[in-house]
């Protein structure tokens, strides 16, 4: 979980006073960084005071302070208020050194105080702004622990991703913009007070303008505002869907859906690039805006002065006003940027204040009182509990239950009856509108579709607690665990993928089982937990696991195996939400209706196979000759995998110069673009130039008439302008057309990418990439690009003019960039890494975010709240260490940086003084002076945001790294495309196959030679993991042969595209998928079928009756995953999918596995009738689903042990007869006991 790395902590705790000024307190790092690439090792921990805990429980106790307070007529943002009450003291102490600094920039700028309060200031608010990400990063796990399952319906899991990956890391940046924005105003301020002061009333018309400026700005705030909103619910739609497309690939896969999903992504895309394109032309425009009032306004002063008569037009007026107004340009350059931020952070703020302000599970745990009684462990009187407050009808009603210490009692009933929903009411998950509900203490859960973490088998059986050697070895042996971990080739120290990919579904349920066992809890709760292993491992699981493990604690266990029914205590049989029968077996049996028809169904079967079984008695041990073996994923990838799945993630290392930043031109076409840009900005400074210089030249010229003198200047610089605005319009396109370019080859490289691509690369990875790293690419990159080349090129005019005008200054000023450079270089190399492995620092934040809110039921049933919450303030924590570290790091540079452009504005200015009088003229003197002032700021505003487009740059790296993962063949070849009513037959040759998953991995298949003919049903039948599904992943071409053939009706599969091939099959998978979205789209999800199609296909898989008592029919909704329906259901929906494809060639991969036996009877009679002329294979776990078949075949280590007619063998001693003795012999126990 998490890696034991104790890294040693931040100097800054001990810093003195000096080097906390000049920040020397970084040297070891930088040093460190420029000799060798760093590691996540290197980086220094946090002290303690700026720890994500201490901080969250600062801004915990400012929000509960205030929703205490809160009513319901004050709808104010407390997020935001919670943030202002935790952090104004550090804000006040970091105000009052920004107003020093402002004051002193404003007086003059040779000032070097300004450094001093200038470097406290910025450490602070980097401080701050870290405290309160890390505030609002916890804030939001937090809460997504305590939400109600309403709430969680509202907040899908990418979104609630979204909130931490860009609503709260935008806080980071925040206290410092926020300073900005009111130091900039009050530069503003000061600066017309001082011209004011040179000028006197010749300044109020300058006024004008300022302020038409000014108002312009308001509306233009308030749309951006507006747009701002927009882009970010556009972003959270196309996120939501990413990342249940990313969670769901393998089935799109084998449904063949790539290119509708694809579509669909990029048409919410589409949505959001139309508002992010307005917000990058409105900005445009409003450098536009910005540019007018340093250029306008110095005319409209001259001309005030001439014509108020107020100061004599000279060197001393013009280049004081010039200077002065210059200092405008900085903060009118700042503001809308500024403000622009501000937007975003509002948005922001809103948003996390309705996540923040949903409903939790309320405090009494939902109504349910945790107490110890000494006779019954659950009690539920008339409980009425409701899923959803708007629907009509309860999920829940009239509730009696008592169950006493140490009672096995089981549960049962038709699909979608509510039993699960029976569990999450003990659990206290469903809203309770009537009724008690008392439990005793310490409940563990084991649910239906297994919830795994991604970290090692044996971490996610000890769940947190600590080892006992006896005691974990015991839980392995009881699960039938020992012999998967025995093969798997790291043992219990072997990692399990996202979502526990690379392990099968019964090897996912038995860890599950194992953790609940070890947890060693009082009460139990078990969902269902057989349905996804063989009848010989359920027969195992029940009575070492339920029965011998368990037999002290009070089991609660749902099941459709009727078979375990006669040994529990009590049996609750529940239909449509009550439990309408309850009592022992025999009690049940005697009085019929509900209970009998489920146990009838299991009967007709038993009794089939029990004709062809009569005289076999088979002992324990034949049954075992042929034990469990090698592990495969469903239809997943797992070979004996030598080298661990999830790989590390990788980060380029060491300078890569410029070549992702010409990626990043080339990729979007836009070098030309580039070209333009330059000379347009070039034209700008060239005119802004011209316009100074004429000022200098014209006031020594006697017969130049002011109105002259004037006219030049304001038709010079206002020509600039209009290139500026060329130059920003220009600049959002290419950001646009980059964008574009990106995600587009983004997309459509993830939807290309093999299987083994998703089974190795955990979601958060690929999310975070389509989230963060492309918000970069859209908002930042166009920006920090521009300034960078724009801010380069008037460095260099302005050396140029220095130096016509003094040329010694280059005794100076060339050594000192000399040096600046070699400092840039310098932090850059260890900037660069702290970006890079700041990119891998985040997905962890957000991959483990993601797990826990898919498993926050199991995480709150084992009381593991706390622990999942600690882990996570580590994660957050090493990732606020590098935002940090990497921050301070800039600030080390710009204080270098500035005291070395210091040196060459005193030497040019001594200079001008030491000169002879006369020698250079008084204009030009205020010339080099009024750019001398401008070299302070400029090389420091190009070196932050060169740094800036460097860091940018990584997320360009770490996009590109996706685009180009391995495609799979291609979709259609399409000189190869098979007839359109293939195949006809449905005949299926497999010759000689055998798979591996990698290239040096073992062989999971060992040369398969078989035959299905045309319209046969097949049974393909196994232990856990002897090849089963790998065999079905080579026919849907999941994973390529690495010999052999398969053919279709005489049609190598391999020589035909992939959709050609994956439409004509059609598949009934175990793990059943549903989308967001409605009943229709999940039925049909390419819009092929007519209404009257769909219905009938319903009224088969025998939905009909639910479907038609909701209220919006084929349009009702459908949750995330398809959490708002049973997975009984879901796997019904997978049938009614089949049943309106009608291909000749149906595949059933465990596909009834949760569903009672009744609905199986009927269902595989569905399937008989309406693919009577298919070929079905069958995979299957219970032995009855396959007794009819036509033929039956036997996979062991990947070999095929006998391939022949069931009733054939029957006759001899098969394998497969020991199979069907052995569950026979675990039904006829039971009857007997009965």
């Amino acid at each position: 979980m998490d890696q034991k790395v104790e890294t040693k902590q931040t100097g800054l705790g001990r810093a003195t006073f000096l080097s906390k000024l000049i920040f020397s307190w970084v040297n070891s790092l930088l040093s460190l960084g420029y000799s060798k690439p760093l590691d996540l090792e290197d980086i220094p921990s946090l002290a303690s005071e700026d720890e994500a805990d201490m901080t969250y429980q600062n801004f915990a106790h400012a929000w509960d302070s205030l929703v205490r307070e809160k009513t319901d007529k004050n709808s104010r943002s407390l997020v935001l208020w919670s943030v202002i009450r935790t952090y104004l003291k550090e804000n006040i102490v970091i105000a009052f050194y920004a107003l020093i600094r402002t004051i002193s920039v404003v007086v003059s700028p040779l000032i070097l105080y300004a450094f001093v309060n200038y470097a406290n200031r910025t450490e602070a608010d980097l401080k701050q702004g870290m405290k309160m990400r890390s505030a609002l990063m916890v804030a939001v796990y937090r809460k997504q622990l305590k939400l109600s399952s309403m709430a969680r319906t509202r907040h899908s899991t990418g979104e609630i991703l979204n909130y931490i990956a860009i609503d709260a890391y935008r806080m980071g940046e925040f206290p410092w913009w926020f300073h900005i924005t009111w130091t900039c105003a009050l530069q503003l301020v000061l600066s017309i007070a001082i011209l004011f002061g040179v000028v006197g009333i010749g300044a109020l018309p300058g006024l004008v303008p300022l302020l038409i400026c000014g108002l312009l700005n308001v509306p233009l705030a308030r749309i951006l505002q507006n747009c701002q909103v927009q882009f970010m619910i556009a972003q959270d739609e196309r996120l939501r869907s990413t990342s249940e497309i990313l969670n769901s690939m393998k089935i799109i896969k084998l449904q063949s859906w790539e290119e509708k999903l694809k579509n669909l992504i990029e048409s919410l895309r589409e949505k959001e690039f139309k508002w992010l394109s307005k917000i990058q032309f409105l900005k445009a425009f409003g450098t536009f805006l910005y540019w007018l009032s340093p250029t306008v306004i110095p005319a409209v002063v001259f001309l005030g002065c001439i014509f108020f008569n107020s100061a004599p037009l000279n060197a001393d007026t013009i280049f004081t006003v010039l200077a002065t107004l210059r200092n405008m340009g900085d903060p009118v350059l700042m503001i809308p940027e500024a403000l622009s931020i501000t937007i975003q952070v509002k948005v922001s703020f809103d948003r996390l204040n309705t996540f923040m302000l949903d409903e939790e599970l309320s405090n009494d745990d939902n109504g349910r009182n945790i107490k110890q009684c000494s006779v019954n462990a659950v009690v539920i009187q008339a409980g009425n509990f409701i899923w959803d407050h708007e629907s009509v009808s309860q999920t829940l009603k009239d509730v009696n239950l008592e169950i006493k210490w140490g009672q096995k009692i089981a549960v049962c009933g038709p699909v979608g009856a509510g039993k699960s929903s029976l569990l999450y009411a003990i659990l206290g998950e469903i809203p309770k509108i009537s009724g008690t509900v008392n439990v005793g203490s310490a409940l563990a859960y084991v649910s239906q579709s297994s919830w795994i973490q991604s970290g090692t088998v044996r971490d996610n059986i000890l769940f947190g607690k600590p080892m006992d050697k006896e005691k974990y070895e015991n839980a392995i042996k009881v699960c039938a665990l020992d012999k998967d971990i025995d093969d798997f080739s790291y043992g219990d120290l072997t990692e399990i993928g996202q979502r526990g990919i690379n392990v099968s579904g019964g090897q996912k349920q038995r860890i599950q089982i194992a953790r609940a066992v070890y947890n060693d809890a009082d009460i139990y709760l078990l969902d269902d937990p057989f349905s996804a292993v063989d009848a010989h491992t359920a027969a195992i699981l029940f009575n070492d696991c339920v029965m011998t493990a368990l037999r002290e604690k009070t089991v609660i266990l749902v099941t459709h195996q009727v078979e375990f029914l006669s040994e529990v205590d009590t049996i609750l049989v529940m239909e449509d939400g009550k439990v309408i029968q309850s009592g022992s077996y025999q009690n049940l049996l005697k009085a019929g209706t509900t209970f009998d028809e489920l146990v009838n169904a299991h009967k007709d079967i038993v009794t089939e196979l029990h004709q062809g079984n009569e005289n076999k008695e088979v002992s324990e041990n034949d049954v075992l000759a042929n034990p469990q073996n090698q592990n495969e994923g469903e239809i997943s990838t797992m070979g004996q995998i030598e080298v661990q799945l999830t790989k590390e993630e990788e980060k380029v290392i060491g300078d890569v110069g410029w070549k992702p930043f010409w990626d990043y031109i080339s990729f979007s076409r836009g070098s030309f673009m580039l070209c333009f840009i330059m000379l347009a900005q070039s034209a700008f400074i060239v005119l802004q130039t011209t316009s100074s210089f004429w000022l200098a030249i014209a006031i020594e010229i006697q017969n130049v008439s002011s109105a002259t003198l004037i006219g030049v200047y304001s038709l010079t610089s206002f020509a600039s302008i209009l290139f500026v605005y060329l130059r920003s319009y220009l600049n959002a396109y290419l950001g646009l057309k980059a964008s574009n370019a990106f995600f587009s080859s983004f997309t459509k490289a993830i939807f290309n990418a093999p299987t083994l691509f998703f089974d190795s690369t955990p979601v958060g990875r690929i999310l975070t990439r389509a989230s963060s790293d492309l918000s970069i690419l859209d908002l930042d990159m166009p920006h920090s690009i521009l300034f960078a080349l724009s801010v380069a090129i008037e460095i260099l005019v302005i050396i140029c003019i220095m130096v016509s005008v003094t040329w010694q200054v280059l005794i100076v000023a060339v050594p000192v960039m000399v040096a600046s450079i070699f400092i840039q270089q310098y932090y850059q190399t260890t900037a660069r890494e702290l970006m890079r492995i700041n990119g891998t620092t985040k997905a962890p934040v957000m991959n483990f975010a993601a797990e826990t809110s898919l498993g926050v039921v199991t995480v709150r049933a084992f009381n593991m709240v706390d622990g999942f919450y600690k882990n996570y303030l580590k994660l957050v924590d090493k990732d606020a260490s590098l935002f940090f570290h990497s921050n301070v790091g800039m600030e080390w540079m710009v204080i270098r940086i500035e005291a070395l452009q210091n040196l060459t504005i005193i030497t040019a200015a001594l200079l001008l003084i030491l000169v002879p009088r006369g020698y250079v003229s008084p204009g030009l003197v205020g010339l080099s002076l009024y750019y001398a002032l401008i070299l302070t700021s400029a090389p420091i505003f190009w070196t932050r945001w060169f740094s800036n487009l460097s860091n940018y740059i990584i997320s360009v790296e770490r996009i590109n790294q996706f685009i180009h993962v391995p495609f799979e063949p291609p979709a259609i070849v399409e000189d190869n495309r098979p007839p359109s009513s293939w195949p006809s037959k449905g005949r299926i040759d497999v010759q000689g196959l055998e798979v591996r998953y990698r290239p040096n991995a073992p062989l999971v298949l060992k040369g398969i030679t078989c035959t299905f003919q045309e319209g046969s049903r097949v049974g393909v039948v196994g232990r856990t993991g002897t090849g089963k599904s790998t065999l079905i992943s080579a026919l849907f071409g999941l994973v390529e042969p690495s010999k052999g053939d398969i053919l279709i009706d005489g049609i190598n599969i391999c020589s035909i595209g992939l959709k050609d091939l994956r439409t004509k099959l059609s598949i009934i998978p175990q793990e059943p998928t549903l989308f967001k979205g409605s009943i229709r789209t999940n039925l049909d999800p390419l819009g092929l079928y007519s209404d009257d199609e769909i219905w009938k296909a319903v009224k088969k898989c025998q939905l009909k009756e639910t479907i038609s008592k909701l209220p919006s029919l084929l349009d009702s909704s459908v949750s995330d995953e398809g959490g708002n329906w049973s997975l009984g259901q879901r796997q019904l929906f997978c049938l009614g999918r089949v049943l309106l494809k009608r291909n000749r060639i149906l595949v059933l991969d465990e596909a009834t596995a949760s569903i009672d036996s009744a609905t199986d009877a009927i269902l595989q009679r569905v399937i008989r009738q309406e693919f009577s002329e298919c070929t079905v294979i069958t995979v299957a776990h219970r032995i009855p689903t396959v007794i009819d078949s036509d033929m039956v075949m036997v996979l062991s280590y990947g070999k095929v042990m006998e391939y022949d007619e069931p009733s054939k063998l029957m006759d001899t001693n098969s394998s497969f007869s020991k199979l069907v003795a052995e569950y026979w012999s675990s039904c006829r126990n039971r009857r007997q006991k009965l």
